[in-house]
């Protein structure tokens, strides 16, 4: 078997002491995660991916390394690389690597052309099972590799963006393998999007430039499930909250929730910071910045470096120049100064201080992965071609290991109950 890019452990000059602190950050992950906790012992003791060889494409970091090493424990052999250039945690990865398992190709800031060596690397290990965020790995399985697809048996798809990018290949009969939308199941998009995305995202930035949310006009450029989390996040810390949106419904519902909505037209020129999660391109553009404020702050919360227009915004500037470690300057001709977070990629995780999301978040949609790899393994035969959703009772399982963990009752219909929701028969 040939590589077009080498294991991390042979790229670190002192490859001992970054998987001994890999393996501090990831034990730690572990303690605050019930619901991965479980199923490792689960999968371990029934090696229910004994065979199997799972690729993976996901941010390489502690929480992450939680569910790599879940997959390695359970049976598989495991190739990972990074979704993003900028979020790779070399110590985690190092640490991955050094798992008997597990074979780890991610490191950070590598350029583009390294980035998709690392994605081939993963891919000569022939996987059955493709773990996604993003979609670049299913794509390039379709591009570059097609003689894998025979015997791929199923993906699973983590975000927002990726999960776009699925249905639209789905839809033009590209999409040559079952790929499970976890982005889209309650237990991720509910918690992960919404609480996860909106933490994380505030942290980062607040971290990156030391500044204060209070009172500061804060423009949410759209309001889907990562937008509402931010919003309310930053509403949360005292800020006034400006949404943007192109979507009648949500653009009602921000309203209807209190935040000021406007166009990013107006929005530019009360907008004290930005930060954008629509997972498109080009939210932010040239007209956009020639009306914003001196000292203004732009980040990107969505999964793709092209929400802020950062050539055109380079175009404008008479000069650049770093301010802060993960802060660039853009000075404007009029003396403007705007600047822009982790090279306007993913704040919460590619800005220099980023943690990424809470562990308990992770743990809950990293636990989906994890029972959508084993669905796909025992029952792959079951689902067709293209882009499908979680099994409902898979995810309700997750929600259950973590009230479990966390000493929360429910209340259990009794059979009266159960009897008059089904019937259609009981009137006024």
């Amino acid at each position: 078997m040939t590589t077009t890019a080498s294991p991390i452990s042979s790229r670190l000059e002192d490859v001992e002491s970054a998987r001994e602190e890999g393996r501090k950050k990831i034990d730690w992950a572990f303690e605050h995660m019930p619901i991965l906790s479980t199923l490792r012992e689960e999968f371990e003791d029934e090696q229910v991916l004994s065979g199997e060889t799972v690729g993976m494409a996901l941010h390489v970091e502690a929480k992450t390394a939680a569910l790599v090493e879940t997959m390695a424990d359970a049976g598989a052999e495991v190739a990972i690389t990074g979704c993003n250039p900028l979020s790779t945690h070399d110590d985690v990865s190092a640490a991955l690597d050094a798992h008997e398992n597990i074979s780890s190709y991610a490191e950070h800031g590598v350029d583009d052309e390294a980035y998709y060596e690392a994605i081939d690397a993963v891919l000569a290990h022939e996987p059955t099972v493709t773990v996604d965020d993003g979609g670049d790995l299913v794509f390039r399985v379709h591009e570059e590799h097609p003689e894998l697809i025979e015997t791929i048996v199923g993906g699973t798809e983590e975000t927002t963006t990726g999960v776009h990018r699925l249905r639209s290949m789905d839809a033009d009969g590209a999409l040559d393998y079952p790929v499970f939308a976890v982005n889209d199941t309650p237990m991720k998009r509910l918690f992960d999007n919404v609480h996860g995305t909106g933490e994380a995202s505030l942290s980062s930035i607040a971290m990156t430039t030391n500044l204060s949310w209070a009172g500061k006009n804060v423009v949410v450029a759209g309001f889907g499930y990562c937008g509402k989390g931010v919003a309310r996040k930053a509403s949360g810390q005292n800020a006034n909250v400006v949404v943007t949106e192109i979507d009648e419904r949500r653009a009602l519902e921000a309203h209807m929730e209190g935040y000021d909505v406007m166009s990013m037209d107006e929005a530019a020129e009360v907008g004290d910071v930005f930060i954008t999660t629509t997972g498109n391109r080009d939210v932010i553009v040239d007209r956009h910045f020639e009306k914003m404020g001196d000292g203004a702050v732009l980040a990107n919360a969505g999964h793709f470096d092209v929400e802020i227009d950062l050539d055109a915004l380079s175009a404008l500037a008479d000069s650049e120049r770093e301010v802060r470690d993960g802060v660039r300057e853009y000075r404007l001709a009029d003396g403007t100064r705007l600047n822009v977070l982790a090279e306007g990629r993913l704040v919460n995780l590619a800005a220099p201080v980023s943690l990424g999301h809470p562990v308990e978040v992770m743990d809950q949609s990293f636990g989906v992965q994890a029972v959508c790899v084993r669905e796909l393994v025992e029952n792959g035969d079951g689902y067709d071609a293209g882009v499908n959703e979680v099994p409902d009772e898979l995810d309700r399982q997750l929600a259950e290991i973590k009230l479990e963990a966390e000493g929360i009752e429910l209340d259990e219909l009794t059979d009266e109950q159960a009897e008059y929701m089904d019937s259609w028969q009981h009137g006024t």
